[in-house]
């Protein structure tokens, strides 16, 4: 133990948020939000449109800039410094090195539609010099084969149903292999028929002792491979616990408000 008796072991918090402001054009998205998530534990944010969750995800691997507070990844400040008692903002090339460490699942995709879905994946990798071409090329094949898709490595997005890209989107964000993952309502612009497959590659990752974020509506997904729900409310967290207790005996009004209309 150390001098201040605590074990210096001890794996800082996968993510720590503290006072997290953010407005846009005068309207206040973010209103002080404090958050603590442990190593290796899936949390879902849940909450109206408009509460905050998608802005959140954006601040935490910094690309939305908070007004005030700050947030750390593994015990690193994302996208500043400390000089004295200020925070200074970091350089570019500092800011894109920490966000290679944070994966982040955007709800429309984002892939290169010139690649194929082989080099989409083998692209960050070499990028960042982490890997030479053909390393990246085989890492991105046993990727693709774990989310199912190791028979479409030469298609390219527009060959893909919205399910296939969304795979395609979650390999690619573990090439960089991040100790975080931020999912952005992965599921919100599929067809009904293909959430399923989306959702089953993530419940395989979440077994997997990587760090999940994930904003969804899935109520029944969340129960199922939740450890902690965070209820957002005006930018605010209101309430946050295990699914079993914030999903089946919420104690705030506007949580159980919200599980009456969706449940």
């Amino acid at each position: 133990m150390s001098v201040r008796g605590i074990d210096p072991t001890e794996r800082p918090p996968a993510i720590e948020v503290r006072g997290v402001h953010k407005s846009f054009g005068g309207r206040r998205v973010l209103d002080g939000v404090d958050l603590t998530i442990a190593p290796g534990t899936v949390t879902v944010v849940l909450g109206r449109s408009g509460s905050g969750k998608s802005t959140l995800l954006r601040v935490l691997n910094h690309l939305e800039k908070p007004e005030s507070g700050h947030v750390s990844v593994g015990g690193e400040l994302i996208g500043v410094e400390r000089h004295g008692s200020r925070l200074k903002e970091l350089r570019k090339r500092a800011i894109l090195a920490q966000r290679s460490r944070i994966g982040f699942v955007f709800q429309n995709f984002n892939l290169f539609p010139h690649l194929t879905v082989l080099d989409n994946v083998a692209a960050a990798p070499v990028a960042t010099g982490r890997l030479r071409r053909p390393q990246a090329r085989a890492q991105a094949r046993e990727l693709l084969e774990r989310v199912g898709l190791g028979d479409r490595t030469g298609a390219y997005p527009r060959q893909l149903s919205g399910g296939q890209q969304q795979r395609v989107a979650i390999a690619r964000a573990l090439a960089l292999r991040p100790g975080v993952i931020l999912f952005d309502e992965p599921t919100s612009a599929l067809d009904p028929e293909l959430v399923g497959e989306v959702l089953s590659v993530i419940k395989d990752l979440a077994t997997g002792g990587t760090t999940l974020v994930i904003v969804t509506h899935e109520i029944g997904f969340a129960r199922e491979v939740a450890d902690e729900v965070v209820f957002l409310h005006e930018g605010r967290v209101v309430e946050q616990g295990p699914p079993a207790r914030v999903l089946d005996r919420p104690a705030h009004p506007r949580t159980r408000e919200f599980l009456s209309k969706v449940l």
